[in-house]
């Protein structure tokens, strides 16, 4: 009898069991309800007009849709949906790296013990931007490097690379951790930084974070207008049709026959390897001074310039001015301005030459074409007066398109 009521009460709680799991499928199916209801009121409350039945029947052709993807059929419209969303996610989150200054960040250096990179904050423009700014020729500045590792803040005297353009200096660990510095490029710099030619560290290498919030949000706007897509390389037809663009926004005209002659030149100085695209970085960086070009004044482009910079700028215009009265021909001074694009070849790293990037282009450069070739043969021969002050002032734009460590030229004197 035992045994037959604890088979009884085996049966009882497995019917209590099955009543509780029930009840409470049905506590759950009267709890939609109301949370629908509810959000019906909240869109009712927004319209303001008491339109329910349009979010009904929104929420009808939802449900319908969401069955009919749920077919078997439709797999490949999820699938091309699945790719869409995926596109379009990278298109924002290369949007906003482009916003916030931060660049490609490299795929193998997705690490877990990878250090926190450093927030970039856009410069804003002061009130005195465009007054003007005296920076003496005889008494030069000599900065002096930091002491410790920008990231780390550690000393370890020679283990640390110092940048070209300002006092930061680096482990070449640091720089790994932090992501922003390839293999490739971590080599480039061991090579390059205690020599004559120099490294950019990423501060001073992006010149695209010279631009304030409002240049920079210009520039977007200009890049998707032109179906521009970040972090993308660029042929010669593309760098057209986005000049033609710009020209036709601002001047509401089309590019003449000698400006074409001028974009495929500029593509070729962008393209120093002959590769028949640009990279995204040196296409940035070449519409980032081009934007400084137009909407800042010398004096603005001048204070932008750091010790170091006006150091070589100085010693540049020095080793011209022969008899040292402090003014050198407008020839010389368009000589100088072009020469700071020179990149030093690795096998000249070893010359006693005291200032990078300097030194004539050569014909076979890329950046040199028959048209301009004559016209700096022309140039040779304007004797015209020019100041320390007024070469400096000039020379700024050409100046900061030298940070970049890229061989490529990022801005050119015009034909």
């Amino acid at each position: 009898m035992g045994v037959l009521m604890s088979k009884k009460q085996q049966v009882e709680k497995v019917q209590k069991c099955s009543v509780v799991v029930s009840a409470f499928k049905d506590g759950l199916k009267d709890r939609v309800a109301p949370a629908a209801a509810a959000l019906t009121e909240e869109v009712i409350a927004e319209n303001g007009d008491g339109s329910a039945d349009a979010f009904h029947q929104a929420n009808k052709e939802h449900t319908e849709q969401k069955d009919k993807d749920s077919k078997p059929g439709s797999l490949p419209n999820q699938q091309a949906s699945a790719l869409l969303s995926e596109e379009h996610k990278a298109n924002q989150e290369a949007w906003g790296r482009l916003r916030d200054g931060k660049g490609v960040e490299p795929e193998d250096l997705k690490k877990a013990h990878q250090l926190t990179p450093p927030a970039f904050v856009r410069p804003k423009r002061e009130v005195n931007d465009d007054q003007p700014v005296n920076v003496p020729l005889g008494q030069r500045e000599q900065p002096v490097n930091d002491e410790m590792c920008e990231v780390c803040e550690v000393w370890t005297a020679d283990d640390l690379f110092p940048c070209r353009t300002c006092t930061r200096v680096f482990h070449d660990g640091c720089l790994r951790e932090m992501g922003f510095l390839s293999t490739e490029a971590l080599q480039e710099m061991r090579e390059t930084a205690h020599t004559t030619t120099g490294w950019s560290c990423y501060y001073c290498d992006n010149v695209n974070l010279l631009l304030t919030e409002e240049e920079m949000y210009s520039l977007m706007e200009t890049f998707k207008q032109c179906k521009i897509i970040p972090e993308s390389c660029l042929v010669s037809d593309e760098l057209l049709q986005y000049r033609h663009f710009v020209t036709k926004q601002l001047f509401e005209r089309d590019l003449t026959d000698e400006e074409e002659e001028e974009v495929l030149a500029q593509f070729a100085a962008l393209d120093p390897d002959k590769k028949g695209q640009i990279e995204w970085s040196d296409f940035l960086y070449h519409e980032s001074l081009s934007v400084l070009q137009k909407f800042r004044t010398e004096n603005s482009l001048l204070r932008i310039l750091t010790a170091k910079e006006r150091d070589r700028a100085r010693a540049v215009f020095q080793s011209i001015d022969q008899d040292k009265d402090g003014i050198i021909t407008a020839g010389e001074a368009r000589k100088a301005q072009t020469s700071w694009f020179h990149k030093i070849n690795k096998e000249s790293q070893s010359c006693s030459v005291s200032i990078s990037h300097v030194g004539p282009i050569s014909e076979s450069s890329p950046a040199s074409s028959s048209s301009e070739r004559s016209r700096d043969k022309a140039l040779e021969n304007d004797n015209r007066p020019v100041t320390w002050n007024d070469f400096l002032k000039e020379s700024a734009i050409y100046i900061l398109a030298a940070r970049p460590n890229s061989s490529a030229m990022h801005i050119r004197l015009p034909l």
